[in-house]
């Protein structure tokens, strides 16, 4: 079972009552890179979503921890592999990445469209960073593929893989 979280505005409480539920996978999108946090997570903070994460690791090491991020939102690569490296941190094993699609008129314009072959390198990178399973492409949401996701987390849990 995978759970999808917000960040519980920092309350550590909260976050244990779900982790004490024992889910096999926590969820908590990252979403985009600190420059555009305010932009895009208008009640979030980059400090408290990494904050979650770990949070969640230490209490749980048992349990995977999982975020998203999407591109096309003005981000730079740098940025990009910050946060790999800022997820990775705090224990971040499940990635993915997919593309934003402006869903109204209303939200944050895109600024442009990743090609495959971008959101593969990006992906390999992201594996060489110790990632322990990654999806990247267009068309990838938080839920694409999950149960392969929390398999390969299993598998190294396990120290089969």
């Amino acid at each position: 079972m995978e759970v999808l979280i917000p960040d519980f505005q920092g309350i550590e409480s909260s976050l244990r009552t779900v982790l004490d539920a024992g889910p096999d996978v926590l969820n908590h999108n990252v979403e985009t890179v600190p420059r555009l946090y305010r932009k895009v997570r208008s009640g979030g903070r980059y400090p408290r979503t990494l904050e979650l994460l770990d949070r969640s690791r230490r209490y749980r090491p048992d349990i995977a921890t999982k975020t998203g991020l999407m591109v096309g939102l003005g981000e730079e690569r740098d940025e990009i592999l910050q946060v790999f490296d800022d997820l990775r941190g705090v224990g971040v094993s499940i990635l993915t990445i997919g593309q934003y699609l402006r869903p109204s008129a209303k939200h944050t314009p895109m600024t442009r469209y990743y090609h495959p072959d971008e959101f593969a390198e990006l992906k390999a990178i992201a594996v060489g960073k110790g990632f322990v399973h990654v999806e990247s492409g267009p068309l990838v949401r938080s839920s694409y593929h999950a149960h392969e996701q929390a398999d390969a987390f299993d598998l190294v849990r396990g120290g089969l893989g």
